[in-house]
């Protein structure tokens, strides 16, 4: 079997997924080409023409990101019309899944070289939008998990509830989101990871994230009110204690992300030294009520399944959908807080639905070739009660 490498890995600056944020006035698919764009104007030696394909994860598949947008953005940024392109939805998952189908199929000698990446304008196409408003789980889903599936962030609540999370646990976690992100980005460290994107107003490119508060505190955050609250809730989840808040919780967001890889004997025929290669994939389902509780035992199976254990790994990227998702992970794991999320994570980045699993994977690849150590591990909560694990290596240590 063939390696399956990362040859670079890029993203877009993140705009805030509302009318006007940074990115909203961008169509997803010219969004999308503008990234893809980037990644080859930074691998001259790579032909777009010799891709074998497109793997492009996208949520919400309405509207604007209704027709393939993967295809379209190929098509846009000028690329040859032969090369295919798919659309892969697992929920936040789903670039992450992008990049393990397009790893797979490398390593089974289907494909030399593959584009991952993933789309999500969140100010164009609100979440939730492909839905038109009808109930997505059908009867007996519901009648097996009576009285009903939640939304996510009643899915949060019920998660710090068991792990016993207070509100200044929580929001604490969050200020120390947006700290990571603004030194990380007082340092650089992004800068070999965003590709700067153009509105059409024709403005300077955009070049930084959006979403970073850098004087975000605890005292501030506190002063925000439960987002998901009811009466109704409340009487069927006295357990809740309602500390689930917009600054605690990732940021609606515009962004895309994509990733070039290929087997490690066409990078060595290309002449590339690779950033990084595939080690080893999971995926899991659990508690659809829980819902986003996947990532511990994804992370406990793709540590059998490597034989790498947390303590070999210098670097984690734990999607922060709520601040309650990435402590449980924490406190189930025993991982140490220097290694989590440590440019800062989805609250202060924000979390573009369909782009998060590359996002996260171009984050993590370049932090690696910049700390030195050998594995990274990410891992990613998913509507229904998914989780995605994904273990590199680092190719560039000394």
């Amino acid at each position: 079997m063939a390696d399956a490498v990362i040859v670079d890995a890029v993203r877009s600056p993140v705009g805030r997924g509302k009318p006007g944020g940074a990115l909203s006035e961008i169509h997803p698919v010219e969004l999308l080409a503008q990234v893809l764009t980037g990644l080859f104007e930074r691998n001259p030696a790579v032909d777009p023409g010799a891709v074998d394909d497109v793997l492009i994860g996208c949520v919400s598949q309405a509207a604007e990101q209704a027709g393939c947008p993967g295809r379209f953005a190929w098509l846009a940024a000028g690329f040859p019309e032969h090369v295919p392109s798919a659309t892969i939805d697992r929920r936040c998952g789903s670039s992450q899944q992008a990049a393990h189908f397009g790893a797979q199929a490398i390593i089974a000698g289907a494909y030399d070289i593959a584009v991952v990446g993933g789309i999500e304008s969140m100010s164009r196409v609100p979440m939730g939008s492909a839905r038109m408003g009808k109930d997505p789980h059908g009867p007996s889903v519901q009648q097996r998990y009576a009285p009903g599936l939640v939304a996510q962030g009643i899915s949060a609540e019920l998660i710090a509830a068991r792990w016993k999370f207070d509100r200044e646990t929580l929001d604490a976690y969050a200020a120390r989101s947006h700290q990571r992100a603004a030194e990380a980005v007082d340092r650089g460290a992004f800068g070999n990871e965003i590709v700067p994107v153009r509105t059409p107003a024709g403005d300077a490119p955009i070049e930084a994230d959006e979403t970073i508060r850098p004087g975000t505190t605890v005292e501030a955050l506190a002063k925000l009110r439960s987002s998901f609250h009811s009466a109704e809730l409340a009487e069927r989840y006295p357990q809740i204690g309602w500390h689930v808040t917009a600054g605690n919780s990732s940021q609606l967001s515009d962004g895309a992300s994509a990733a070039l890889i290929m087997s490690e004997a066409k990078a060595n025929e290309l002449g590339l030294e690779p950033l990084a290669r595939f080690h080893s994939f999971a995926v899991v389902g659990d508690d659809p009520l829980m819902m986003l509780t996947g990532p511990i035992p994804a992370t406990d199976r793709i540590v059998q399944r490597s034989g790498v254990g947390l303590d070999e790994i210098g670097h984690f990227e734990v999607n922060e959908a709520f601040a309650s998702v990435a402590l449980a992970w924490q406190h189930e794991t025993g991982v140490d807080d220097a290694r989590l999320n440590p440019l800062g994570g989805a609250i202060a980045l924000g979390h573009p639905l369909g782009a998060s699993g590359t996002r996260l994977m171009a984050t993590m690849v370049h932090g690696l070739v910049t700390s030195g150590h050998r594995y990274g591990l990410q891992v990613m909560c998913e509507g229904g009660g998914m989780a995605n694990a994904t273990l590199i290596e680092n190719l560039r240590t000394a």
